[in-house]
């Protein structure tokens, strides 16, 4: 990158870049809590008994981890911005069975489907815009734009579940997948057509002709070049953002998936159960956007550990407040304010500062996958642990996970003062 880029005129001129990958963030989202929060009318629109329930959720949750983990090779070996350009069109194809599902298997087919592509779209999407971005600080703000299209997918999908929710059958569900197979369409073209985004990547490769490669001219290896030269470098960087993102995604899926149960749980009906998800999501949606603002600068380690102190006290407030409906709604709003200054923008950046281009999508995707399935196999025991009368130990673990999430991140933030980014390690090798 060309870190004699001024930040102003990049960040504004690429922009475009990440509202586009933000597009496939929002999709990601959008299909998680567009399901979670019309399951209920799918199930009686379908006839579906509660065991498939279940599966449409576990299965879900699994196809966004392996696209995760394998969408990225697959991109390395095909092509990154190849992949990036078609990748929605597959989550449009999805999208669109879903909304035509007669029966289970057919909802089935359409989810799995959409939630390969969307999983595989994240770790890519990352990639493209921190390899097109013309230095390291506008690559932070972009990368961590993307996030807040994440936010907007959830937001988007809790207010579409709440207008489509007096629908009779499953015609709310099949409004949401249409709406969001509809969005897939949009990004899709706009990536694969537009001149201006096919300038940004020309105009990438030819800085990438500057640098030297990691491994010569052969073929990119990812265990090689975690296990290379740079091997205490890449490794604590790799087991400190693995241990906090997992950390931090097993919260933050909880109450992605399960929030609306916790609230009914606790004696909320459900129209308030999902208007208080809409406000509290809103909270997340705007701290989101002011992270996206500081991701670059010298604020962001600052906000990192406001939002874990944040985080710690919503869990220790909730484990001591017990089944209170007041106070989980109080401190899952407190934990919103924490999250986004700690969590998956945060994570993202990290990733694609740390890791050498030639496998920041591997890694990024593997991380993800990683993370998911993680999330996937936990969420088949959470229901039970979020019950008025486990809650309170369950908010104990998480605070004990949150730590842990801490000092992982501690641990990154060091590292890379110690070590400095992947650019800055290729700036000094070319000096010597």
């Amino acid at each position: 990158m060309n870190t004699s880029t001024k930040k102003g005129k990049g960040l504004g001129e690429y922009m475009p870049l990440a509202f586009a990958a933000g597009i496939g963030s929002m999709l990601g989202s959008g299909i998680i809590v567009g399901l979670s929060a019309t399951i209920v009318v799918w199930q009686e629109g379908l006839g579906l008994d509660t065991t498939q329930v279940g599966l449409l959720s576990g299965i879900l949750t699994f196809a966004i981890a392996f696209g995760s983990l394998f969408g990225g090779r697959l991109a390395d070996k095909i092509g990154r911005v190849l992949f990036f350009n078609w990748i929605n069109l597959f989550y449009a194809i999805g999208a669109a069975i879903c909304v035509f599902a007669p029966n289970f298997t057919v909802l089935l087919i359409g989810l799995i489907i959409a939630g390969l592509a969307s999983g595989a779209d994240l770790p890519v999407a990352m990639t493209i815009v921190s390899h097109d971005a013309p230095d390291e600080a506008t690559a932070a703000q972009l990368v961590s734009t993307t996030q807040v299209f994440w936010q907007v997918g959830v937001f988007i999908s809790f207010i579409c579940a709440f207008l489509v929710s007096a629908m009779q059958g499953a015609t709310g569900g099949r409004v949401v997948f249409a709406i969001l197979a509809v969005f897939a369409v949009i990004a899709w073209l706009w990536r694969l057509l537009s001149p201006t985004f096919r300038r940004f990547h020309e105009a990438a490769d030819v800085r990438d002709a500057a640098r030297p490669a990691i491994v010569g001219n052969g073929k990119v290896s990812v265990t090689k070049v975690l296990f290379g030269a740079d091997k205490k470098v890449l490794l604590t960087y790799f087991l400190a953002i693995v241990i906090f993102y997992v950390g931090w995604n097993l919260l933050a899926n909880t109450w992605g998936q399960f929030q609306t149960y916790m609230f009914s749980k606790a004696g909320a009906a459900q129209s308030l159960a999902t208007g208080l998800g809409i406000i509290l999501n809103f909270v997340t949606l705007v701290l989101n956007i002011v992270f996206a603002s500081i991701a670059g600068g010298k604020y962001r380690n600052k906000a990192f550990f406001a939002g874990i102190v944040i985080s710690l006290i919503a869990m220790a407030a909730m484990a001591m407040g017990g089944a209170n409906l007041w106070v989980i709604v109080g401190a899952t709003a407190f934990m919103n304010l924490g999250s986004p200054l700690a969590g998956e923008a945060l994570y993202k950046v990290w990733t694609q500062e740390s890791f050498p281009i030639e496998i920041r999508a591997s890694i990024q995707g593997f991380i993800n996958g990683f993370s998911r399935l993680c999330c996937g196999l936990f969420a088949l025991i959470t229901p039970a642990l979020v019950l008025p009368e486990t809650i309170q130990t369950t908010m104990w673990c998480f605070f004990g996970i949150v730590i842990i999430e801490g000092i992982a991140g501690t641990i990154m933030i060091r590292a890379q003062k110690k070590y400095g980014t992947d650019e800055e390690r290729q700036a000094h090798k070319i000096a010597a």
